[in-house]
Protein backbone atom coordinates (compact mmCIF):
# COMPACT_ATOMS: atom_id res chain seq x y z
CA UNK A 1 0.00 0.00 0.00
CA UNK A 2 1.25 3.53 -0.50
CA UNK A 3 2.26 5.69 1.90
CA UNK A 4 -0.09 8.34 1.51
CA UNK A 5 -3.24 8.00 1.08
CA UNK A 6 -5.84 10.13 -0.38
CA UNK A 7 -9.81 11.23 1.57
CA UNK A 8 -11.28 8.17 -0.90
CA UNK A 9 -8.45 5.63 -0.24
CA UNK A 10 -8.85 6.19 3.79
CA UNK A 11 -12.85 6.22 2.71
CA UNK A 12 -12.73 2.80 1.07
CA UNK A 13 -10.84 0.69 3.69
CA UNK A 14 -12.95 2.45 6.81
CA UNK A 15 -15.77 1.06 4.99
CA UNK A 16 -14.16 -2.55 4.07
CA UNK A 17 -13.18 -2.49 7.97
CA UNK A 18 -16.41 -1.51 8.95
CA UNK A 19 -18.31 -4.42 7.22
CA UNK A 20 -15.88 -6.80 8.74
CA UNK A 21 -16.30 -5.80 11.96
CA UNK A 22 -20.01 -5.30 11.53
CA UNK A 23 -20.11 -9.00 10.28
CA UNK A 24 -18.16 -10.09 13.41
CA UNK A 25 -19.72 -8.34 16.19
CA UNK A 26 -23.67 -10.15 14.35
CA UNK A 27 -21.71 -13.14 14.95
CA UNK A 28 -20.05 -13.03 18.41
CA UNK A 29 -23.88 -11.80 19.46
CA UNK A 30 -25.27 -14.90 17.85
CA UNK A 31 -22.72 -17.37 18.96
CA UNK A 32 -22.92 -16.10 22.48
CA UNK A 33 -26.94 -16.46 22.14
CA UNK A 34 -26.27 -19.61 21.64
CA UNK A 35 -27.37 -19.83 17.66
CA UNK A 36 -24.52 -21.74 16.49
CA UNK A 37 -25.26 -24.84 18.11
CA UNK A 38 -22.94 -27.64 17.01
CA UNK A 39 -20.82 -25.28 15.00
CA UNK A 40 -20.21 -23.18 17.89
CA UNK A 41 -16.61 -23.34 17.15
CA UNK A 42 -16.14 -23.39 13.94
CA UNK A 43 -18.06 -20.25 13.23
CA UNK A 44 -15.81 -18.31 15.77
CA UNK A 45 -12.95 -20.06 13.76
CA UNK A 46 -14.25 -17.98 10.85
CA UNK A 47 -15.35 -15.14 12.36
CA UNK A 48 -11.85 -14.54 14.32
CA UNK A 49 -10.47 -14.88 10.55
CA UNK A 50 -12.34 -12.59 9.23
CA UNK A 51 -11.60 -10.12 11.38
CA UNK A 52 -8.29 -10.36 11.05
CA UNK A 53 -7.92 -9.90 7.00
CA UNK A 54 -9.29 -6.51 8.63
CA UNK A 55 -6.58 -6.01 11.28
CA UNK A 56 -3.98 -7.13 8.34
CA UNK A 57 -5.58 -4.72 5.88
CA UNK A 58 -5.12 -1.73 9.00
CA UNK A 59 -1.56 -2.85 9.45
CA UNK A 60 -0.65 -3.04 5.66
CA UNK A 61 -1.74 0.40 5.60
CA UNK A 62 -0.23 3.29 6.35
CA UNK A 63 -0.50 5.34 9.89
CA UNK A 64 -3.33 7.05 9.94
CA UNK A 65 -3.30 10.43 11.69
CA UNK A 66 -5.58 12.18 12.87
CA UNK A 67 -6.00 16.21 12.35
CA UNK A 68 -4.49 17.81 15.35
CA UNK A 69 -3.70 14.47 16.76
CA UNK A 70 -6.68 14.27 18.61
CA UNK A 71 -9.57 11.55 18.60
CA UNK A 72 -12.85 13.13 19.28
CA UNK A 73 -14.83 11.66 22.48
CA UNK A 74 -17.43 9.07 21.38
CA UNK A 75 -19.02 8.60 24.67
CA UNK A 76 -18.86 5.21 26.57
CA UNK A 77 -18.90 2.50 24.71
CA UNK A 78 -21.69 -0.32 25.16
CA UNK A 79 -21.38 -3.02 27.86
CA UNK A 80 -20.45 -6.77 26.76
CA UNK A 81 -20.68 -8.72 29.55
CA UNK A 82 -23.65 -10.23 28.64
CA UNK A 83 -21.91 -11.22 25.44
CA UNK A 84 -18.60 -12.62 27.42
CA UNK A 85 -21.35 -14.32 29.84
CA UNK A 86 -23.17 -16.05 26.79
CA UNK A 87 -19.59 -17.07 25.17
CA UNK A 88 -17.79 -18.01 28.44
CA UNK A 89 -21.30 -20.34 28.75
CA UNK A 90 -20.76 -21.83 25.61
CA UNK A 91 -17.12 -22.61 25.10
CA UNK A 92 -16.95 -23.86 28.89
CA UNK A 93 -14.79 -26.89 27.74
CA UNK A 94 -12.60 -25.11 26.32
CA UNK A 95 -12.21 -21.15 27.36
CA UNK A 96 -9.23 -21.66 29.05
CA UNK A 97 -5.78 -21.79 26.97
CA UNK A 98 -2.14 -20.80 27.25
CA UNK A 99 -0.32 -18.64 24.60
CA UNK A 100 3.22 -17.03 24.77
CA UNK A 101 2.00 -13.44 24.94
CA UNK A 102 5.30 -11.65 22.64
CA UNK A 103 7.37 -14.75 21.17
CA UNK A 104 10.31 -12.49 20.51
CA UNK A 105 9.71 -10.85 24.31
CA UNK A 106 8.19 -13.66 26.58
CA UNK A 107 8.98 -17.20 27.31
CA UNK A 108 6.87 -18.24 29.49
CA UNK A 109 3.22 -19.37 28.61
CA UNK A 110 0.37 -17.15 29.47
CA UNK A 111 -3.00 -18.41 30.64
CA UNK A 112 -5.81 -16.79 28.15
CA UNK A 113 -9.99 -17.28 28.05
CA UNK A 114 -11.34 -17.39 24.57
CA UNK A 115 -14.54 -15.41 25.71
CA UNK A 116 -12.43 -12.79 27.11
CA UNK A 117 -10.28 -12.52 23.72
CA UNK A 118 -13.30 -12.42 21.84
CA UNK A 119 -14.77 -9.71 23.72
CA UNK A 120 -12.11 -7.73 24.32
CA UNK A 121 -11.75 -7.52 20.32
CA UNK A 122 -15.12 -7.07 20.46
CA UNK A 123 -14.77 -3.79 22.40
CA UNK A 124 -12.03 -2.35 20.50
CA UNK A 125 -13.58 -2.88 17.29
CA UNK A 126 -17.42 -1.02 19.18
CA UNK A 127 -15.07 1.79 19.72
CA UNK A 128 -13.98 2.37 16.02
CA UNK A 129 -17.39 1.56 14.39
CA UNK A 130 -18.87 3.95 16.71
CA UNK A 131 -16.20 6.75 15.26
CA UNK A 132 -17.60 5.71 11.89
CA UNK A 133 -21.41 5.30 12.43
CA UNK A 134 -21.24 9.04 13.56
CA UNK A 135 -19.30 10.11 9.78
CA UNK A 136 -16.07 9.92 11.26
CA UNK A 137 -14.19 6.97 8.84
CA UNK A 138 -10.24 8.72 9.49
CA UNK A 139 -11.14 8.63 13.12
CA UNK A 140 -12.20 5.12 13.14
CA UNK A 141 -9.66 3.92 10.77
CA UNK A 142 -6.74 5.53 13.23
CA UNK A 143 -8.79 4.15 16.03
CA UNK A 144 -9.21 0.47 14.66
CA UNK A 145 -5.39 0.54 13.26
CA UNK A 146 -3.79 1.50 16.87
CA UNK A 147 -5.97 -0.99 19.06
CA UNK A 148 -4.76 -3.25 16.53
CA UNK A 149 -1.40 -2.44 17.05
CA UNK A 150 -1.31 -1.86 20.74
CA UNK A 151 -4.59 -4.57 21.56
CA UNK A 152 -7.04 -6.51 19.76
CA UNK A 153 -4.81 -8.13 16.99
CA UNK A 154 -2.97 -9.86 19.67
CA UNK A 155 -5.92 -11.25 21.55
CA UNK A 156 -7.53 -12.34 18.10
CA UNK A 157 -4.81 -14.08 17.37
CA UNK A 158 -4.46 -15.79 20.23
CA UNK A 159 -7.80 -16.54 19.98
CA UNK A 160 -7.89 -17.82 16.43
CA UNK A 161 -4.51 -20.63 17.05
CA UNK A 162 -6.59 -21.85 20.42
CA UNK A 163 -9.62 -22.23 17.51
CA UNK A 164 -7.90 -23.34 14.98
CA UNK A 165 -5.60 -26.27 17.33
CA UNK A 166 -9.45 -27.14 18.65
CA UNK A 167 -11.17 -27.64 15.14
CA UNK A 168 -7.67 -29.22 13.80
CA UNK A 169 -7.36 -31.71 16.86
CA UNK A 170 -11.45 -32.53 15.96
CA UNK A 171 -10.69 -32.84 12.69
CA UNK A 172 -8.04 -34.95 12.97
CA UNK A 173 -8.83 -37.07 15.30
CA UNK A 174 -5.98 -36.32 17.78
CA UNK A 175 -6.78 -37.53 21.51
CA UNK A 176 -6.83 -35.06 24.30
CA UNK A 177 -4.49 -36.54 25.82
CA UNK A 178 -1.76 -36.81 23.46
CA UNK A 179 -2.05 -33.50 22.13
CA UNK A 180 -1.97 -32.32 25.67
CA UNK A 181 1.48 -34.42 26.13
CA UNK A 182 2.90 -32.96 22.62
CA UNK A 183 2.25 -29.20 23.73
CA UNK A 184 3.83 -30.29 27.27
CA UNK A 185 6.85 -31.64 24.90
CA UNK A 186 7.25 -28.41 22.82
CA UNK A 187 6.96 -26.12 25.78
CA UNK A 188 9.84 -27.78 27.50
CA UNK A 189 12.27 -28.28 24.42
Amino acid sequence: MSDTNSPQDWNALAERVACHVDNYLDGLEAVARGDGGTHTIPLLLLEVSQVILAGAQLGASADVILPDNWEPEVGDDPDLDSVRQGLSERLVALDEYVEVFDPYKDTEPTAYRLSDDLVDVASDLVHGLRHYNQGRPLEALWWWQYSYFNHWGNHAGAALRALHAFVANARLDVAPEAATEAAAEVATA
